[in-house]
């Protein structure tokens, strides 16, 4: 599935939320990630990510069966550029 993940964390643990999310996906802006995981994928990194947080922290995904069906648009500086090629 394609999978958009964004975090609201407290500062002191950005840095381990950070690597943690550059494992499983690309970073594409500030707290902000995408990419194709499997199921278990996902609930590996939502269990492992709920291991950093405390509370007042957060994280949503956005879940797609595809990228295809989903129309990004990027105004401005493109802060990571993600190239699909097969």
């Amino acid at each position: 599935m394609y999978v958009i993940l964004v975090y609201d964390i407290g500062q002191k643990r950005v840095g381990k939320m950070l690597k943690l999310c550059r494992r499983y996906l690309h970073w594409i802006q500030n707290s902000v990630f995408e990419g194709e995981l499997s199921d278990v994928q996902l609930k590996s990194l939502v269990s492992e990510a709920s291991l950093i947080m405390e509370e007042g922290d957060s994280l949503i995904t956005f879940k797609s069966r595809e990228s295809r069906w989903l129309e990004k648009e990027v105004y401005g500086d493109e802060k990571n550029e993600i190239d699909s090629f097969l």
